[in-house]
């Protein structure tokens, strides 16, 4: 079916302002944008009055964890049993597309097939879910972040432990073999981990060498964790395609980033850190906690940085760890006006990076988070203005249309989701 949309303003994935304009969709493709009005042909297309709203492209999640159902501590994720995992994980994907996220680029799944399972069945049709690129569990060695066991007892959480090149290069194979798009290895360690702290560089060298070797010769993508300077550092020499937090990066770390920043993506995952600063007592982390682990520290290092990429020109991608209960998902267009308030982007400028940045994340610049002709068809009515007011994309109610591939999942001639799509809301 072809659809022409007329009577909205347009904001493209790349302008700094919304412009009046029709589009037309044949297929699964934009293929014509007309500024102003009646520039394109009526006949044999189903029309939308888009009056009052803003047509803009589908949001890009760029850290996204599916399968990440709501856990309190690392260890819940392990606890879940498969099943009920697979369960969590679609109706994740379905909420996520709910809330305008028509692609995700995963940062991880909790167990090693989970992503690539509920990719498949989105593929297929059979799941409604964003576009998605699916990852394995996050690799660490003993004692990082994602390793939870004591010596005394086994714990499961969403880390693969693998110590030394050759173990490292064992579980990049197998991730590869079980059909993941991306291979996510864990540098440092982080501040909720109480063995290996933020600023401690726990992966070796050879390490991150080897993981990247593997994974790049199979032909996927790398992104990991990486929140001290030196860890930043040896991502950067390994090739690493896209290093999330890097809050404490120093000079050396942000020059070495400007200079490959062709290349590499980066993600600050701020949501964590910031609920758990303003909004930590709703899931019973007291200030006195908060303080002890030293988050606002690490929330003004994070400020400082991103401040800092933002001047220097870094592709810098949306998605804040949201899955966890402190950051329920959903509220993942959150990002958008954290990146205003708290980096100093402007308006469009955090859009981008909810857009069209992440529509080259994906592996689709220029067809993905952009309006133009040949793009691919997914896109968002918005009720209002979200150059002006961000907080109009951050849940479902404002969006009165959400079209992914040239289908429509919130069809704004019904002015609801389908009964099947409602309830994962």
């Amino acid at each position: 079916m072809a659809f022409l949309i007329a009577n909205a303003l347009v904001w493209d994935g790349e302008s700094d302002d919304r412009y009046p304009a029709e589009v037309l969709i044949e297929g699964n493709r934009i293929t014509t944008v007309a500024r102003g009005v009646g520039q394109i042909q009526r006949d044999g297309v189903e029309v939308i009055n888009g009056a009052g709203t803003t047509l803009m492209p589908g949001m890009v999640e760029g850290h996204c964890h599916l399968s990440f159902a709501d856990p309190m501590r690392n260890q819940d994720l392990g606890e879940i049993p498969p099943e009920e995992h697979l369960l969590k994980t679609c109706r994740n994907a379905t909420l996520i597309l709910n809330h305008g996220f028509t692609s995700c680029y995963s940062a991880a799944s909790a167990k090693l097939r989970i992503d690539v399972v509920v990719r498949q069945e989105i593929e297929d049709g059979y799941l409604a879910g964003p576009r998605y690129r699916a990852a394995g569990p996050e690799i660490t060695v003993t004692g990082g972040l994602g390793d939870e066991r004591k010596h005394h007892m086994h714990a499961e959480s969403f880390g693969m432990i693998a110590d030394g090149p050759n173990e490292i290069r064992r579980v990049v194979r197998l991730c590869c073999r079980e059909g993941v798009d991306n291979v996510k290895i864990n540098i440092s360690g982080d501040e909720f981990v109480s063995t290996a702290r933020a600023e401690i560089t726990s992966m070796s060298e050879i390490e991150v060498a080897t993981a990247v070797e593997v994974a790049h010769e199979w032909n996927k993508r790398v992104s990991c964790h990486a929140r001290a300077a030196a860890s930043v550092k040896r991502a950067v020499r390994n090739r690493v395609d896209c290093i999330y937090h890097c809050d404490f990066a120093d000079e050396e770390a942000l020059d070495m980033l400007e200079a490959v920043k062709d290349r590499v993506f980066v993600g600050p995952a701020f949501g964590l850190v910031h609920n758990a600063v303003y909004e930590g007592d709703r899931v019973g982390m007291t200030r006195d906690v908060v303080e002890k682990m030293g988050l606002p520290r690490k929330l003004e290092a994070t400020c400082r940085t991103y401040h800092e990429m933002r001047k220097r020109g870094m592709k810098v991608v949306i998605g804040g760890d949201y899955g966890f209960k402190i950051t329920p998902m959903g509220q993942n267009a959150r990002d958008i006006g954290h990146f205003v308030k708290f980096f100093g982007y402007s308006p469009a400028e955090a859009l981008r990076c909810a857009t069209s940045v992440g529509g080259e994340l994906m592996g689709l610049k220029g067809e993905l988070g952009v309006i133009k002709p040949g793009a691919l068809a997914d896109i968002l009515l918005v009720e209002g203005n979200p150059l002006a007011d961000q907080s109009v994309l951050v849940g479902p109610d404002r969006l009165a249309m959400i079209m992914k591939d040239g289908k429509m999942h919130r069809d704004p001639r019904e002015g609801r989701l389908a009964p099947e799509r409602r309830a994962a809301e």
